[in-house]
């Protein structure tokens, strides 16, 4: 173990939990799961590469059709997709690594061409003013201004997040992680930016907690909440987000989070996908002052700095992105201080097949690639 990262790679139990170092690999959208949006051996392969990670979380994945919003992205409703999941926590799981699935609904940052010609659903009738968004056909358009949920429907959305963690469950997973963050769905109902609603989902930031509390008490049907993990983005403008009272709306998440006991609370305080510039970015510091479980840094983190953090005591977890989809064994180039493959580019992230998904080698592998060229 590197002395300079002593921290970062030290173990971490709960709950039955055994991490083996506090790296966790990052929810990211790959786009392999085909249009049935059905996780796959490919997938598989990808997260068992990867595996060295303390704890993998998923790629988003939608808890229902109605939450679908990226194309070719794995879904957790029907028995097939379950089934596909399996395959990919046995892998992961045959290199004891935990793995968490992280739900998924999009709410206004869909289309209707994903939702058979319905529109987007979103807390209030407010249009992504952001880019285009690329469709199921491939065409990027102009977002659409959503339905507003009826407050009946409100708590039908809840029983799918339910349904979601009992099939991640059925899965094989480890857990769940509630996707609360970057202009999605349940960030849209906690931002006062895009929720104006006038009922017991809206107005003031009791209200606007509303849902996610209820999600989280519908996830804790099914799993402990030790088991259970939110994820939220206080700083963050992506897909147009950003609200002048952040501050006051994420120290009351945070503390009310704080209550159930998760098993992490993970802050995307990293601004490497924007940031509102409505203030000064709220710190991880920060939210350890009113936050009194695990807390998980998130976004642009480098190692020194992620072990830096975790020496500091303001986390216990630093989430690795964009470093793992070009780096398999990331963990072990932190341990080694080994220099990093080229990183992938973009236009093979959303590519839909192996090409840039499964075809890094790890160190060693580069190593024996590159004396077999130096021989030739």
């Amino acid at each position: 173990m590197s002395n300079q990262i002593s921290h970062l790679l030290s173990p971490l139990q709960w709950d039955g939990l055994s991490l083996a170092n506090r790296v966790v690999m990052s929810p990211m959208t790959r786009a392999r799961a085909g249009e049935e949006m059905i996780a796959n051996e490919l997938m598989a392969k990808y997260y068992a590469q990867r595996s060295s990670a303390g704890l993998i979380i998923s790629e988003g994945t939608f808890i229902s059709k109605e939450a679908v919003g990226w194309w070719q992205a794995p879904g957790i409703w029907s028995d097939e997709q379950v089934t596909g999941w399996k395959k990919v926590t046995t892998a992961v799981h045959g290199h004891d690594t935990p793995m968490f699935l992280q739900l998924w609904h999009t709410g206004r940052a869909s289309h209707s061409d994903f939702l058979d010609g319905e529109p987007p659903v979103a807390p209030s009738a407010i249009r992504h003013a952001g880019d285009k968004i690329r469709t199921s056909s491939g065409e990027k358009k102009a977002h659409e201004t959503p339905r507003a949920l009826e407050t009946d429907e409100v708590r039908r959305v809840v029983d799918d997040y339910r349904n979601a963690a009992e099939n991640a469950k059925l899965a094989g997973f480890d857990g769940v992680e509630i996707h609360a963050a970057n202009g999605y769905l349940i960030d849209q109902f906690l931002q006062s930016k895009t929720n104006h609603r006038v009922d017991q989902y809206g107005g003031t930031v009791e209200n606007r907690f509303r849902f996610l509390r209820e999600i989280v008490e519908a996830c804790k049907d099914v799993w402990p909440s030790q088991r259970i993990g939110v994820r939220i983005s206080p700083n963050g403008s992506f897909n147009d987000m950003g609200s002048p009272d952040y501050r006051e709306t994420f120290t009351y998440v945070a503390e009310q989070l704080s209550d159930y006991e998760l098993a992490f609370l993970d802050v995307i305080d990293g601004l490497k996908f924007g940031f509102h510039k409505l203030g000064e970015p709220m710190t991880l510091e920060e939210f350890r002052g009113v936050y009194s479980g695990r807390l998980m840094g998130n976004c642009g983190y480098e190692r020194e700095d992620a072990e830096r953090r975790i020496a500091d005591g303001h986390a216990d977890l630093i989430a690795i992105g964009r470093p793992f989809i070009s780096n398999p064994d990331l963990v072990e180039r932190f341990a080694n201080d080994w220099e990093f493959n080229e990183p992938a580019k973009a236009d093979v992230w959303y590519s839909f097949d192996a090409k840039g998904y499964v075809d890094f080698p790890n160190y060693e592998e580069a190593q024996q690639g590159e004396l077999s060229e130096s021989v030739r």
